[in-house]
């Protein structure tokens, strides 16, 4: 089923990256860290639809995004980087296979961390702390970093930042793998979340699984 959304607000949390705000149709309902295809509801762009998070809590309101914007690519995201208030879009009913299974390490890259954006809110929000999980998040650079104050101040949750195209920076390093990750994760009790570029996607589950974590306690989204 389609849905028209009216946006409520706009505004920049990095130079390429925008949270949006919308007005939330009756009765529509999904879970923390599912996505939606989501299209801009204009002359040439309504059939052109990408799968975007919801980042807002199912019993807020209204509906929000944290969406990366690529203007070199003249594509969806550049249109959305120019919507103003009042503007529409298009959004499907909800989907996706990462939802909160339980405490570990949610492991993202970039625009990747937008499913767990909505999960550890809810899981701050019902238990009051997020002790006993970690937020391991890469990006290319500091500057890329989305919400960082907000997940430094989430109480008890272990922030890990990585940036790999800025050697001078204290977070830099190279790919998130198995000896990075050895002494953050509990092999017996973590779950491992895990959302990014495909290339993250597919490695990390063998990354992890080297260090005797079990297909059981890895969520992803399913690759195309």
């Amino acid at each position: 089923m389609t849905h028209t959304l009216t946006l409520q607000s706009i505004a920049a949390l990095t130079p390429d990256t925008y949270h949006l705000v919308f007005d939330k149709p009756e009765g529509f309902a999904f879970k923390p860290g599912q996505a939606t295809d989501f299209a801009v509801d204009k002359d040439g762009w309504r059939e052109e639809k990408r799968p975007f998070t919801f980042t807002s809590l199912p019993g807020e309101d209204t509906l929000q995004f944290v969406i990366k914007t690529y203007p070199e690519h003249d594509g969806v995201t550049e249109q959305i980087g120019k919507m103003t208030v009042g503007d529409k879009a298009l959004i499907e009913d909800p989907w996706g296979a990462i939802e909160d299974k339980g405490d570990g390490i949610f492991i993202a890259g970039g625009a990747g961390v937008t499913p767990f954006i909505a999960i550890l809110r809810q899981k701050l929000q019902d238990n009051g702390t997020l002790d006993g999980n970690t937020l391991v998040f890469s990006n290319q650079t500091e500057a890329d970093i989305i919400l960082k104050d907000e997940f430094d101040a989430m109480p008890g949750l272990k922030t890990v930042y990585t940036v790999t195209d800025r050697p001078d920076s204290d977070y830099a390093r190279g790919k998130v793998d198995a000896s990075f990750l050895k002494d953050m994760v509990d092999v017996k009790g973590d779950m491992v979340y895990v959302c990014g570029p495909d290339a993250m996607v597919e490695a990390l589950p063998r990354e992890v699984a080297e260090l005797g974590v079990p297909d059981k306690q890895v969520v992803t989204e399913d690759l195309d």
